[in-house]
């Protein structure tokens, strides 16, 4: 089940998130990242919980590293299911775009 308004703050943040980085991503909160160990290597990552994916978009989009986006399938979660994620991680995954793209 995937909640409306979890489905518009994705969006938005990915939207936001492509016009910080000049990307073009279908999903920056997927989650589901592969990338080369040499890569991890030069990135100070620095953010816990859901400020992940901001920060390491940001930051890889700054090092121009290609992207490559893979289809996974999904199946949405409800909060007695384990979703853990509220509109408070919504406001601070845009602190992180914006921090990790002005100030870091």
């Amino acid at each position: 089940m995937l909640f409306f308004w979890h489905y518009v703050g994705n969006r938005f943040l990915t939207t936001f998130s492509n016009m910080m980085t000049n990307l073009n991503l279908a999903d920056m909160e997927t989650c589901y990242k592969v990338f080369r160990a040499d890569l991890l290597k030069r990135l100070r990552l620095r953010s816990n919980r859901f400020g992940f994916e901001p920060e390491f978009t940001l930051k890889v989009a700054r090092l121009g590293c290609r992207i490559y986006e893979v289809p996974v399938s999904y199946h949405g979660r409800n909060y007695a299911s384990g979703k853990k994620i509220t509109w408070k991680d919504g406001f601070s995954a845009i602190g992180c775009i914006v921090w990790y793209r002005f100030f870091d």
